[in-house]
C-alpha cells in the first residue's frame, strides 16, 4: 500500500509544517503532492525527517512567492494531479485546498483539517480583503465558494483539529467530522516556577492575530509586554508602541522559549483554529490571558491555567489583567494540562483512527 501525503504548500517551517512532520513520522510517506514547494532545504529536512522524499508540484511552482496572487486557481490546481492506480492510503492536510485531491477506486482519503479552509473567501470580517475589494471580488468568491463545498466531499473521512473546527465544517459544508488536536512539542518547555516582571505575546504581526489590541491596552498600563514576531504590521505597531513594549525577533528558538517560560503571563487576542502557542505557553507552567473564542476556548481553563476574556477590545484585555493579578495559579497543574496536547498522544489517536479506517476499507 502506498502512502501519499497531500499538503497546499510548503514554505516556512511553522506549525502546521510541524504537524506534517509528525504525520511523517506515523507513515513515512512515499510521495508528497503540493501546489509548490518554497521551503528551503533546512526545513523539509525537518519535514520529512531527512529522507528525499519526492515533492511533486504543480505548474504554479514557476510564480515562486508571488504564487498567492492566483489564489483563485488553487481549486483547479489540487484537482489536476494525477495519482497511479492502486491501494493507496492518501493523507492531506488542509487549511486550503489539499482536500481537493483527486483519489482513484480503491484508495482512501483522510484528510486532517488544519484550519478552517480558505478563510480568504469565507472571510467575513474584511481581514483579507477590505469592503470595496469585496464587492469587486464578489462574484469570484461566491463561484470559489461553490467549488470548494464540492471539493469538501472528496475525502472519505475528515478530522478537525479542534472542537471549532468540527463546528465550522458542520455549519459551512454539513460534513461530520473527528476533532484530533494537533500535536505541540511539550517536550521543548520546561516547567519554571520563577516568573519575571513581564507579559509576552508570540505571533506573526498580522492584521487577523489581533496584536494591536494587546499593544493598545499596554499602552494604557505601566506592565511590561514583551512582543515577539514580524510581520507586515510590525512597523505599524512599533511605531505606536509606549516605552513599556520591547519587540523581539523570532531569531533564536531557544530565546524565545526562555522568554515565554519566564513571562509572568502570556498574551493572545485573535481567533485560532487551535493556537499551538498557548498551549506551549501552558507547557512551562506559564498562564494565558486569550479571547475566549476558537480553540484557546478549549485548551485554557478559565481561572486555572489562564483567564478567558469575551470581546477583542482592548479595555477587555485590561479587565483580565486586572483579574488576573487576584488569581494565584498553581504552575505545576498548568504544565500538567497542557501533557494532554502532546505529539505522542496526537500520533496514538491519529494512527488508530486511520487504522481503523484501513481495516473498514479492506486496504492493506
Amino acid at each position: 500500500m502506498k502512502k501519499i501525503l497531500v499538503a497546499d504548500w510548503l514554505d516556512k517551517y511553522g506549525g502546521a509544517e510541524r504537524v506534517l512532520s509528525v504525520l511523517n513520522k506515523c507513515y513515512e510517506f512515499d510521495k508528497c503532492y503540493t501546489l509548490l514547494n518554497n521551503m528551503s532545504n533546512a526545513d523539509q529536512s525537518k519535514v520529512f525527517q531527512n529522507k528525499n522524499i519526492p515533492v511533486i508540484e504543480s505548474a504554479l511552482k514557476s510564480l515562486k512567492s508571488n504564487f498567492r496572487y492566483l489564489f483563485f486557481l488553487f481549486p483547479f490546481f489540487i484537482s489536476r494531479f494525477k495519482i497511479a492506480k492502486g491501494k493507496s492510503l492518501i493523507i492531506s492536510s488542509s487549511f486550503a485546498v489539499a482536500k481537493g485531491f483527486k483519489k482513484k477506486e480503491g484508495q482512501l482519503h483522510i484528510c486532517y483539517y488544519q484550519a478552517r479552509n480558505q478563510r480568504y473567501i469565507w472571510d467575513t470580517e474584511n481581514i483579507y480583503f477590505k469592503k470595496w475589494q469585496r464587492l469587486i471580488l464578489s462574484p469570484l468568491l461566491n463561484c470559489l465558494k461553490k467549488i470548494d463545498i464540492y471539493q469538501s466531499k472528496r475525502p472519505d473521512y475528515i478530522i478537525s483539529n479542534s472542537l471549532f473546527v468540527k463546528k465550522w465544517i458542520k455549519k459551512t459544508y454539513n460534513l461530520d467530522s473527528h476533532v484530533i488536536y494537533p500535536p505541540v512539542d511539550t517536550r521543548l518547555f520546561k516547567l519554571q516556577k520563577n516568573k519575571s516582571n513581564y507579559f509576552i505575546t508570540t505571533a506573526r504581526l498580522e492584521p487577523y492575530k489581533r496584536v494591536d489590541l494587546i499593544v493598545d491596552a499596554f499602552n494604557k498600563t505601566d506592565e511590561i509586554l514583551y512582543v515577539v514576531g514580524d510581520g507586515s504590521m510590525k512597523k505599524t505597531l512599533v511605531k505606536k508602541a509606549n516605552s513599556n513594549i520591547v519587540f523581539f525577533d523570532y531569531s533564536n528558538a531557544k530565546k524565545v522559549n526562555e522568554l515565554v517560560s519566564k513571562a509572568k503571563a502570556f498574551i493572545h487576542a485573535g481567533i485560532e483554529d487551535f493556537g499551538i502557542a498557548p498551549v506551549e505557553a501552558q507547557s512551562c507552567g506559564t498562564p494565558v490571558i486569550g479571547f475566549n473564542g476558537g480553540g484557546v476556548a478549549e485548551t485554557v481553563i478559565d481561572g486555572k491555567t489562564g483567564i478567558l476574556f469575551k470581546f477583542q477590545t482592548s479595555d477587555a484585555i485590561l479587565e483580565s489583567l486586572r483579574r488576573f493579578k487576584k488569581v494565584e495559579f498553581d504552575y505545576e497543574l498548568i504544565s500538567r494540562h497542557s501533557k494532554q496536547f502532546s505529539e505522542d498522544v496526537f500520533m496514538n489517536n491519529f494512527k488508530k483512527f486511520v487504522q481503523d479506517k484501513i481495516r473498514l476499507h479492506n486496504l492493506k
